[in-house]
């Protein structure tokens, strides 16, 4: 369905879910909701991530579940309904009431696979903030072993896979934050469509994604793996393809880059790897590559 949304706001609905979500401006979570009713799934799919983000730093849980829940069982965009199911999943115990809803998705053969299983990876989280919140359950920090809250639980969880008490979790958060620092500091040389890359190589590709009219995201962190959090270099929603470009030759970033390659494998994930030496070949890769996934340059 084409999206009657003016490109312009559509980009500016978007970009100020994300900053939402980054910045967790839990005063502004009444405009997520409204996002929520968008004409874009982008920025629907955009403001259903944020919501995610800004459940345990004090919003309204039950309405942002209430707004959350109808997103997750008719959004016309799968994506958009996928995000809407993790967001209620970092609501926990709050999103009690939608386990029957959840079980009705997750148990539908019709549904998409990773619906139904974003579903039931939601399904076991809320059950078990649940238990701790009526302490039948109790869980211990990793890091110093402390019992933690159904809160402390469902925070660590979310952000991280992880059981952390807050202590601990600020400081794992610290950490992982100059890492992301790092890395954004290592973006300096723009494409075309404005997005700044970390190398010459995801430039030609970036530049390349824009010429062919194709939507792309750049450095998006994802859960879509296992229970590996991922940073692929280019994801292309509406392929649902992955593009890497491998571009350093060290030891330690080849034995990173063979368990990326075989978690994507494993996974069932279409991604193309590109080398530097495919460089002067890129056009002619690009486009056999993207015909094989339905797509005609």
């Amino acid at each position: 369905m084409k999206n009657p949304m003016d490109r312009q706001l559509e980009k500016r609905l978007s970009e100020r879910a994300v900053a939402i979500g980054r910045e967790g401006e839990t005063a502004a979570c009444g405009e997520l909701l409204d996002f929520l009713a968008s004409s874009s799934a982008n920025v629907r799919r955009l403001a259903a991530s944020a919501l995610g983000k800004l459940a345990w730093l004090g919003v309204d849980q039950a309405a942002a579940v209430a707004a959350l829940m109808p997103v997750v069982r008719q959004d016309p965009h799968p994506q958009t309904r996928q995000y809407a199911i993790r967001a209620l999943k970092a609501y926990g115990a709050a999103a009690q009431g939608c386990l029957h809803d959840l079980r009705d998705l997750a148990q539908n053969p019709v549904e998409k696979d990773y619906l139904r299983r974003d579903a039931e990876t939601a399904i076991t989280f809320i059950e078990e903030t649940i238990k701790i919140a009526a302490a039948a359950a109790v869980h211990h920090c990793q890091r110093c072993h402390a019992p933690v809250t159904a809160d402390e639980y469902a925070r660590s969880q979310q952000a991280f896979q992880r059981i952390f008490c807050d202590r601990c979790f600020d400081e794992t958060f610290l950490a992982r934050r100059n890492f992301e620092t790092q890395v954004e500091l290592n973006k300096t040389i723009e494409a075309r469509d404005g997005t700044v890359v970390q190398s010459t190589g995801e430039r030609r590709i970036a530049d390349w994604l824009t010429a062919h009219g194709l939507a792309y995201r750049y450095d998006a962190k994802f859960r879509l793996i296992a229970e590996f959090q991922i940073r692929p270099d280019f994801y292309m929603p509406e392929l649902d393809v992955y593009i890497e470009y491998w571009g350093i030759d060290t030891p330690q970033y080849k034995m990173s880059m063979y368990k990326k390659q075989m978690l994507y494998q494993q996974e069932g994930k279409r991604l193309i790897s590109v080398y530097p030496r495919d460089l002067p070949r890129l056009d002619e890769l690009l486009s056999a590559k993207l015909r094989l996934q339905g797509f005609a340059p």
